[in-house]
C-alpha cells in the first residue's frame, strides 16, 4: 500500500500517500468539520486506495488537483471525478481542456474553510503549479528535497524553474514545509529553510548560470512511462481514446 504521514490540526487533515512504483507522493487535504476533501496528484492504480481513506476519514472529494502533467505516471483523475464526481483542476497553461477548472497564478481554493493559494512555478514543465496552505507547500516537480525536477522535455526551461524556485518557492517563510510530488531516497518531507541552504541542484546561493550548467550536465534517462503517461495525462488520464 505505500507508506503513510498523517498530520491532525484543529479541522485541517493532511495525509501523506506512495505509490511504490512510481515514487509518486499522494496528498489528501480535508477540513474535518465540512467534510471536504481534495487529492492532489493521485495514481491510477492507487484510486480504489484512495477512495477508501477518504471513505474512512469522512471527506467528501471537492476536488482533484494536479501539480502539473506527469510524465512517470497515470493520474487517477478521470476515474476520481467518475466514481465521486469531483471537478478535475490544474493550472490554465496546461491547456486541457477536459479538466473542469483551469487554474491561475495567486487564486484561492477553499477545501471548507481551509484557504489554498495557487502559486505558478513552471520550468519543470509549462504546467506545474504549488499549493500552499497552513504552513506546508506542495511543490510537485518544481522543488525536491535537495533536488529539483529536470527541464528537458514538456516544455521544460532551466531558466523558468530558477526563476519559479528563488523567486516564489523560496520567498515563503524558512519554516514552510516542503512536500514534494516524488522522493527516490525515502525522505517525505523538508522546508524552505533547508533547501535554500542544502539543495544540491539550486541552494546555497547558485546563480541562475550555474543552475542551468547543473541542470543542462544530468544526461537523465528517457522516462520510461512517459509515451504512456502524458497522452493520458492530457486527457486528465482518460484512456478510452488512446
Amino acid at each position: 500500500m505505500g507508506t503513510t504521514n498523517t498530520i491532525t490540526m484543529n479541522n485541517l487533515i493532511f495525509r501523506q500517500l506512495q505509490d511504490p512504483e512510481s515514487h509518486t507522493y499522494t496528498y489528501i487535504l480535508g477540513d474535518v468539520d465540512a467534510k471536504e476533501g481534495v487529492l492532489i496528484d493521485s495514481v491510477s492504480e492507487q484510486t480504489d486506495r484512495d477512495l477508501q481513506l477518504l471513505q474512512e476519514l469522512g471527506l467528501r472529494p471537492k476536488l482533484i488537483l494536479e501539480t502539473h502533467v506527469h510524465a512517470d505516471h497515470i493520474t487517477g483523475a478521470w476515474k476520481l471525478r467518475q466514481q465521486t464526481g469531483a471537478n478535475i483542476a490544474l493550472s490554465k497553461s496546461s491547456c486541457i481542456d477536459m479538466a473542469d477548472q483551469l487554474l491561475g497564478d495567486g487564486e484561492t481554493i477553499y477545501i471548507g474553510a481551509i484557504p489554498v493559494k495557487t502559486i505558478a512555478t513552471p520550468g519543470h514543465t509549462k504546467s506545474c503549479m504549488s499549493f500552499l496552505f497552513d504552513n506546508k507547500v506542495l511543490t510537485g516537480d518544481t522543488l525536491l528535497i535537495r533536488a529539483t525536477g529536470r527541464c528537458d522535455f514538456q516544455e521544460g526551461s532551466a531558466e523558468q524553474l530558477y526563476d519559479s524556485i528563488t523567486n516564489k518557492l523560496f520567498t515563503l517563510p524558512d519554516p514552510t514545509l516542503v512536500y514534494p510530488a516524488h522522493d527516490y531516497r525515502g525522505f517525505t518531507s523538508s522546508s524552505i529553510g533547508e533547501e535554500k541552504r542544502f539543495n544540491q541542484r539550486i541552494g546555497g546561493g547558485k546563480s541562475k548560470e550555474e543552475f542551468v550548467a547543473i541542470m543542462n550536465s544530468l544526461n537523465l534517462a528517457y522516462p520510461k512511462k512517459m509515451d504512456i503517461a502524458v497522452p493520458a495525462n492530457l486527457r486528465c488520464g482518460s484512456t478510452d481514446i488512446l
